[in-house]
């Protein structure tokens, strides 16, 4: 849970962000036919050189690649390039998998071309490039990650928070507050452009050589990063980058920008990171402007550009100079959904309130309600005035549609429509209330 904001202010340390020797670690996300109690104790001790050898018979086991299957079935996702779908590799799913294993083992393994779609950019024309691999794809990089990523995970910082086990974006968002409560209001608010399309394959593999030396599965790593893309009836062979949607990108991409945050930690810097998203937490301007130019070095270094449009040096204790992170956004010592995220709440209520709607108001309900849980369950720590406008806005909708019915006017509301269908009319009819769940937990938080 997110510190409330009544809460005093704490001193702040974080000399490094690795962990450090004699740390407890805990590996219970680990799959353990590969990483046995031996193995994880070559992993704790380290290995010679800090360098893995003999990898590859880990990935192309069988009961690697029956994991690495549930973890692909467990997202499910749709076809790539070959339209064979989830479901239709699970009808001959030993005869896929045995195939599999001969291929990686002998060598004669190809990944087949990725799809390229494009979906919607939250709170922008754009759209956002999607790769969606093969399923047969899909289920090799899972077996790649279930065998490597403890390795690097191992390596990576306290303060990366995106697509690692055990940890997400509450967990960063807790770290801003928790600095920000301590005095770290000047901030940089930096943005990658085109983080995961611009990733260069050399410098990338050069960082997956520190760790691992086992030839076969880098030269499996580096075929995933020449995948050709085909968009329509074009096809081409990418020159950088790691596909958003592959299995294994995510964790390429930490890999890339680990150099990053151990160089700012090495420096003092309080970075905190959720992939290619991060803000640095400063005490003052002069260390904020000090930490641009050190991370706008470090990111040229990378091959990487920062959005200059997107970064800048903010004073969070000032009126309008709040910042953006992981949905919500602060300023003044308090939280609220960044625009971006009030936006798509609302599309996608509206996708279940228009004013044709033919089913009953208690159907309409089950499926807002659905949405505004979700919802709450991430915005629920926001200042206590975001709740009431949502909750009046939806009511709105609904009445809408309700003197549409009743009488076929037009408009979004009528004049008398609050006393013809009070609030306590929708509770009746099961409407989810915002307000009414933020006083539950504010009463339960104070018990």
């Amino acid at each position: 849970m997110l510190i409330q904001s009544e809460t005093v202010p704490v001193a702040v340390s974080r000399t490094s962000g690795t962990k450090q020797a004699g740390e407890a670690r805990h590996y219970d996300w680990v799959e353990r036919s590969i990483w046995t109690e031996r193995m994880l104790e070559a992993l704790e001790k380290g290995v010679k050189g800090e360098v893995w050898f003999s990898l590859i018979d880990k990935v192309y086991r069988p009961t690697t690649l029956h994991a690495a299957w549930k973890a692909v079935r467990r997202n499910s996702g749709s076809a790539g390039t070959d339209h064979e779908s989830v479901e239709r590799f699970e009808q001959k799913l030993e005869e896929n998998i045995a195939k599999l294993e001969e291929e990686l083992r002998t060598g004669t393994y190809r990944p087949r071309p990725i799809k390229r779609v494009y979906i919607d950019k939250l709170g922008s024309r754009e759209k956002r490039p999607l790769g969606i691999p093969a399923v047969r794809d899909r289920v090799v990089q899972a077996a790649i990650r279930l065998a490597i990523e403890p390795i690097f995970e191992r390596k990576f910082n306290t303060h990366s928070y995106g697509f690692r086990p055990n940890r997400g974006s509450k967990d960063a968002l807790r770290e801003v507050d928790r600095f920000l409560k301590a005095g770290y209001t000047c901030v940089v608010d930096a943005d990658l452009k085109a983080y995961f399309d611009s990733i260069p394959h050399d410098k990338l593999m050069q960082e997956v050589r520190r760790y691992i030396a086992d030839g076969r599965l880098l030269e499996l790593i580096e075929r995933f990063l020449g995948q050709d893309i085909m968009e329509g009836l074009s096809r081409w062979t990418p020159e950088a980058g790691t596909p958003q949607g592959a299995v294994i990108s995510p964790l390429l991409a930490n890999l890339y920008l680990h150099p990053v945050d151990e160089a700012m930690d090495a420096a003092g810097f309080q970075m905190i990171r959720y992939a290619d998203d991060f803000v640095i937490m400063c005490r003052d301007e002069s260390e904020a402007s000090n930490a641009l130019h050190q991370v706008q070095q470090l990111i040229a270094e990378r091959g990487l550009v920062l959005h200059p449009e997107k970064t800048r040096v903010i004073d969070a204790t000032l009126p309008g100079q709040g910042f953006d992170f992981l949905g919500y956004h602060f300023e003044r010592g308090t939280r609220w959904p960044r625009k971006k995220s009030l936006r798509k709440l609302k599309d996608a209520i509206r996708a279940h309130t228009g004013r044709s709607n033919g089913t009953s108001l208690s159907a309409i309900a089950v499926n807002v309600n659905r949405t505004l849980k979700g919802w709450f369950e991430y915005f629920k720590h926001s200042h206590k005035w975001t709740f009431p406008a949502l909750d009046g806005w939806i009511r709105r909708r609904l009445r809408s549609i309700l003197r549409k019915r009743s009488k076929g006017s037009k408009g979004i509301s009528g004049n008398m429509d609050h006393l013809r269908w009070p609030n306590k009319f929708f509770r009746e009819h099961g409407l989810f209330s915002l307000v009414d769940a933020h006083m539950k937990l504010l009463q339960s938080s104070t018990r």
